[in-house]
């Protein structure tokens, strides 16, 4: 093997590449990532084996080939090459030759026989906005369960219903659900993406403009976009039927700017307890939205809030970092509150933005 290649696009590359590398006792190559070229074009490829990518970029191929390099220490030198226009790699005596203007280094390398292929799902692709498909994701993943006791809980549900497709995640705390708007039926089945691939998935696509090709196969799904396949495994098993846990009635309501709502949470919560309980008071007669947190080692705090009331007076607690959560994905200025009753869940979502749902239970006293 050997090419020249511009350094700033093999850098980006392997900046993408290298998050889905890592160290793995009974198979090293999962460090590396490895490196093929032909027809003018260098073909990059990692996976931790739950995840996999492949970028393609242009390049001028001397002689063409494939090797495997260690991920890390081959994308620092890279990446510290400063402001050199290209460099050329080639393979001499099974190890990787990488030559700049005023640089030279040569990296031990594995077979790219040994490297596990990263594989497409075969499912019938359909497209969607990038911007859309990061907007989903991010929405809802941080509802999602860490940990594994159960994978369908540490995911994110994916599916259409009529026009849209919806995302979902829960923890049986809080649940998060957004919709997106989808062309035309795009998606017979829904299924369930890792958390923890999720959001490599955001990480690695935003700013993607050319629109994402998706597939879903049998236990995988593959977003593909301009240069780039990404590939994940996907969770076996149901999610839960959230809807029917979701109130359809609301006994109080209060509407309240978004930007008085952070101010309030950061004067509050510097008196949490260890349980990171939220006192929420909520009186329509008496015009009062009041939050209050307790420590009996620092203090206590209030915060009263302006808002628009309807309904009933009543109280509850929540974790206050679960409401916190969610206001990065409410995208109007003021925030709808809404309870079917006290110590009931509160249901949360932007003013006039159906497409974002939160749901947060309350906490015993």
């Amino acid at each position: 093997m050997k090419i020249e290649i511009i350094k700033e696009r093999l850098g980006n590359v392997l900046s993408k590449a290298q998050r889905l590398t890592g160290k793995h006792l009974s198979l090293p190559v999962l460090s590396h990532v490895l490196l093929i070229a032909k027809k003018g074009l260098l073909i990059v490829r990692a996976t931790n084996l739950d995840m996999g990518i492949e970028i393609t970029v242009p390049a001028r191929v001397e002689r063409e080939g494939e090797v495997a390099v260690s991920a890390g220490v081959f994308s620092s030198f890279i990446s510290s090459l400063g402001n050199v226009k290209s460099v050329s790699l080639e393979l001499v005596d099974n190890r990787l030759s990488v030559t700049a203007p005023s640089s030279k280094a040569a990296f031990n390398t594995l077979s790219g026989d040994d490297f596990p292929t990263i594989p497409r799902a075969d499912g019938i692709p359909f497209g969607i906005d990038p911007h859309s498909l990061v907007k989903g994701f991010r929405s809802v993943h941080y509802a999602g369960a860490l940990g594994n006791l159960k994978p369908e809980l540490g995911s994110v549900h994916l599916y259409q219903d009529s026009g849209n497709l919806i995302f979902v995640a829960t923890d049986s705390f809080r649940l998060a659900e957004k919709s997106v708007p989808a062309k035309k039926e795009v998606l017979q089945n829904g299924v369930l993406i890792p958390i923890k691939n999720v959001g490599e998935i955001v990480r690695l696509i935003e700013g993607e403009d050319e629109e994402a090709k998706v597939s879903v196969g049998k236990g995988q799904i593959s977003i593909e976009t301009g240069n780039m396949l990404i590939t994940s495994r996907l969770v076996e098993g149901s999610f839960p039927d959230y809807r029917q846990i979701i109130p359809k009635e609301f006994h109080t309501e209060a509407t309240v700017l978004k930007e008085d709502v952070v101010q309030a949470l950061k004067v509050t919560t510097l008196f949490s307890d260890r349980f990171n309980q939220l006192h929420v008071r909520i009186s329509p007669a008496k015009k009062l939205f009041e939050l209050t947190a307790k420590n009996g080692d620092i203090g206590e705090s209030a915060f009263r809030l302006n808002a628009a009331f309807e309904g009933v007076e009543l109280q509850s607690n929540f974790n206050h970092r679960y409401i916190q959560d969610c206001l990065q994905a409410i995208t109007s200025d003021s925030i709808v509150f809404r309870w079917s009753g006290e110590n009931r869940p509160l249901l949360m979502s932007g003013v006039a933005d159906a497409s974002f749902r939160y749901l947060v239970m309350p906490m015993n006293r």
